[in-house]
């Protein structure tokens, strides 16, 4: 059973940091691009960033880049989001996706399995 495990959502002051896990367990996803996207009320799910198992190739979307970095752990099958200067408008439910298309697609579309979700929360 493929499961995708996501944590270390929490509350944090604007300015502050954050690090996420996705834990990823049940098949080989070596041939897969990991991914994070968010979700806040009452908008769309949006792509933040994602990466090929070697980590060497990575994709940030421009709302996020040079604040946000994306890597990953293969001895571990756990791919890691760094948060940095985190912002009200970063809050959301943020979800591990996993599938098999290139790094930097962004549509939800191309990605077959999910995580439950982490929520982050920033308060101004």
């Amino acid at each position: 059973q493929v499961q995708l495990v996501e944590s270390g959502g929490a509350l944090v002051q604007a300015g502050g940091s954050l690090r996420l896990s996705c834990a990823a367990s049940g098949r080989r996803f070596s041939s897969y691009a990991m991914a994070w996207f968010r979700q806040a009320p009452g908008k769309e799910r949006e792509f933040v960033a994602s990466i090929n198992w070697s980590g060497i190739v990575k994709s940030h979307a421009d709302s996020v880049k040079g604040r946000f970095t994306i890597s990953s752990d293969n001895a571990k099958n756990t791919v890691y989001l760094q948060m940095n200067s985190l912002n009200p408008e970063d809050a959301g439910l943020y979800y591990c996706a996993a599938g098999r298309t290139g790094v930097g697609d962004t549509r939800l579309a191309a990605f077959e399995y999910w995580g439950q979700g982490t929520q982050v929360t920033v308060s101004s």
